[in-house]
């Protein structure tokens, strides 16, 4: 039976790590909060005192963790007294970073493991919490044909496409184009939407005519951001669950890096991070990212309010 250690559980990575158990693989797990192995170790999952401890003896790693500086950390000790985990795994061991972090970190990394004999794939991931829970995300991969194809067997546990963007490092940056295009959809929906409101449209009818039509986009299909029009998503529960607003701060901030490094034109992508960068500083940083559509509302609501004081 394979082996894999799981280290990174927190609001992803745990229900990953769940799936995989599930599956009736044996799985090892690591997180620096012990009270997060817990629920895993519960359902048949072994826990261990360290990273380097439960990729020991694996025959697949995979993390999920923060940013580029902690994978290279974990991976190669750097700025740590630590062995790395290339260090620690044995040679043929297959490495999965499912991190959202820099392409270039995810380079390095995988650079250091080719070096020792080790196939290192980055896969970030698309779908959020309800699909890690549910087992259907979808896994953006970057690395060797060889180590996708392992890769892919053990993902499928987890998620329902898993898809080959090219060599180490194309996992993330495709994923980060597709979160920057995500945000802009999300707030083009948003201000669409809230348009029709200000001139007196139902927004759910509004939203049914935009969808058939040249404007339809997957945020109002499947997210749509206006509360109450669409059932068993975040907007229609106070905007909890689902991708929160730092982590998209984060993905486009990283779409900025990634522009800068290659001269490319993203204005619809800057002004998206300063919008989310905005949002979250006005204490909405845990909140999901459709929550940007109260931006709109808000301005309209302070357009009343300066209305009224002028005709005052």
């Amino acid at each position: 039976m394979t082996s894999i250690a799981f280290i990174g559980l927190g609001h992803m990575g745990a229900p990953m790590a769940a799936n995989l158990i599930k599956s009736g693989v044996m799985v090892k797990v690591f997180d620096l909060v012990p009270e997060a192995m817990k629920s895993l170790t519960e359902l048949g999952a072994l826990s261990a005192k360290s990273a380097c401890g439960a990729a020991s003896g694996a025959d697949v790693v995979i993390t999920m963790l923060p940013a580029g500086k902690h994978v290279r950390s974990l991976y190669l000790g750097e700025g740590s007294s630590d062995k790395g985990l290339l260090d620690v795994v044995a040679e043929g061991t297959l490495l999965i970073d499912c991190s959202t972090i820099d392409a270039q970190s995810a380079k390095k990394v995988a650079e250091v493991a080719v070096s020792k004999g080790l196939e290192f794939i980055d896969a970030p991931v698309s779908g959020g919490t309800a699909g890690a829970a549910a087992g259907t995300l979808t896994f953006i991969c970057g690395g060797s044909e060889t180590g996708f194809e392992q890769a892919s067997k053990v993902l499928s546990h987890m998620g329902a496409n898993i898809l080959h963007a090219g060599d180490s490092g194309a996992g993330q940056v495709a994923k980060i184009c597709n979160n920057m295009l995500l945000s802009v959809l999300m707030i083009a929906t948003s201000e669409s939407l809230q348009m029709g409101i200000d001139h007196g449209l139902d927004p759910k009818v509004l939203s049914e005519i935009m969808k058939v039509s040249s404007g339809g986009n997957w945020t109002l299909d499947k997210y749509n951001p206006c509360p109450d029009v669409m059932e068993s998503v975040p907007s229609s529960n106070g905007y909890q669950g689902g991708f929160m607003v730092d982590l998209m701060v984060k993905d486009l901030g990283l779409s900025q890096e990634a522009a800068l490094l290659t001269n490319s034109c993203t204005p619809m992508g800057a002004l998206a991070r300063s919008l989310y960068v905005n949002h979250a500083r006005q204490g909405n940083g845990t909140r999901d990212f459709s929550s940007i559509f109260e931006q709109f509302s808000s301005f309209q609501q302070m357009t009343h309010i300066q209305q009224n004081k002028n005709k005052g």
